[in-house]
């Protein structure tokens, strides 16, 4: 009897995993663009027919309808009798009165979402797809979209981060990188008598003194115009903070920083290394391999670290007592810290 060819003794392979992985950007844009047009505040006010929705936000209405059905589907909407609304996570997440929004994160995805149309030109080229100055100060409506971004995320990640590190009787915070200084007016409100200096570029900076002086921490933040690879980081402080910018940092960039960061501490002093990172091997988790090919497009050396490795840094640089603690979830952030001797 002549044997079944190869292919007809394999076992069934479900292909489900690649078509929702080839039509994933389906979904992201449909949100993207919601966002963007601004459907979430504009359902925020009450249920609208889909032609209202048109009429109101001056779209096609047929391709209205379309949109609004695609958008429940996807669990950001909600339609009942002809009537569309939001759905409770778009009200809490995506509207602009609400205290936890996330519009100014999703308008920074949109930024980017191009970007990650040139990964293969990115991977040939060994250049990102998008220059990094674009969103850190060249480009001031996109720059104003990241710091904001940041804003975002870290009033969310901020609300845990004083219970994972103890700053108690610490009197002066060096905050690195710390783009809108949201960490640092977070920990200066949770710890009385500590104040902090946040270093970043000046565009980035221009922004971050808005956003302190509209949530009235600009008294105990104040923000230093430097480039952190090149600005001194000076003395006689008992904190440093570097929060989400290993990401952006080469290995020998990451390490250079720390030290940096150990010889401006006074005996005793913290440092504190706050990111997204990976496991020892770097394909896991899945957000964390995924987070480092878009820094890998949007950043000269992006990319994502060990958390491992940064203990090993720390451990180099003198630091003692490290230790590595992971952020409760959904939160992706896990934060490395060392106490200079």
């Amino acid at each position: 009897m002549a044997s079944k060819p190869a292919s007809m003794s394999l076992p069934p392979i479900d292909p489900s995993k690649l078509i929702s992985l080839s039509t994933a950007y389906w979904g992201s844009q449909t949100l993207l663009t919601a966002n963007r047009l601004g459907l979430f505040d504009v359902l925020s006010s009450g249920p609208l027919r889909a032609s209202d929705i048109a009429e109101k936000m001056s779209l096609d209405p047929r391709m209205t309808g379309l949109f609004l059905n695609a958008c429940v589907g996807l669990g950001l909407c909600e339609k009942s009798d002809g009537l569309f609304s939001n759905a409770r996570v778009s009200e809490v997440f995506l509207t602009t009165n609400s205290p936890a929004s996330m519009q100014n994160s999703m308008s920074f995805m949109d930024d980017i979402y191009a970007t990650w149309g040139d990964l293969e030109q990115a991977l040939r080229s060994g250049q990102p797809a998008k220059a990094a100055t674009t969103y850190l100060g060249n480009n001031k409506e996109q720059t104003r979209h990241f710091v904001y971004s940041m804003h975002d995320r870290a009033m969310a990640i901020g609300r845990a981060l004083p219970d994972v590190v103890d700053l108690s009787g610490r009197k002066k915070l060096l905050d690195v990188g710390g783009g809108p200084g949201t960490f640092s007016a977070m920990l200066t409100a949770r710890y009385g008598g500590l104040q902090a200096e946040v270093l970043e570029l000046p565009g980035v900076a221009d922004v971050a003194e808005e956003i302190l002086k509209a949530t009235a921490a600009d008294d105990r933040v104040s923000m230093i115009r430097g480039n952190y690879h090149e600005t001194e980081f000076g003395s006689g402080y008992d904190a440093v903070l570097m929060s989400g910018m290993f990401h952006r940092e080469s290995a020998e960039n990451c390490q250079r920083l720390i030290e940096k960061a150990t010889n401006c501490l006074e005996p005793g002093g913290i440092v504190i290394v706050n990111d997204v990172f990976a496991d020892a091997d770097g394909t896991t988790p899945e957000f964390s391999a995924l987070f480092g090919i878009t820094m890998m497009l949007t950043a000269d050396d992006g990319c994502v670290h060990a958390d491992a490795d940064v203990s090993a840094w720390m451990e180099a640089s003198g630091l003692e007592d490290v230790t590595t603690c992971a952020f409760p979830p959904p939160m992706p952030h896990r934060v490395v810290t060392g106490i200079k001797p």
